[in-house]
């Protein structure tokens, strides 16, 4: 019977999973990542934000390598959700 390839001795209990928001903003090549508390209510938030005629500054506290990050909603081309596997 085949071995399935476990690089480093990976444990597979010890993988865990996260989901971070992805924001792409207009006229940027790459996309805000977005590690917060509950992802789902701020998909949401920004699916809102995105549906609204006015702009508004969106201000976010996050938990991943950027600890604060504003925008303009207007500024939105697209969000995503994101699920991640880390050790």
């Amino acid at each position: 019977m085949a071995q399935q390839f476990n690089p480093q001795g990976l444990n597979p209990q010890n993988i865990k999973k996260r989901i971070s928001v992805l924001v792409f903003l207009k006229g940027s090549t790459a996309p805000l990542v977005l590690y917060v508390e509950n992802p789902q209510d701020l998909y949401a938030e920004l699916n809102q934000l995105m549906k609204s005629a006015s702009a508004v500054l969106v201000e976010k506290e996050t938990q991943g390598p950027l600890k604060k990050v504003a925008f303009i909603s207007n500024q939105i081309a697209a969000i995503a959700m994101q699920e991640e596997q880390y050790v």
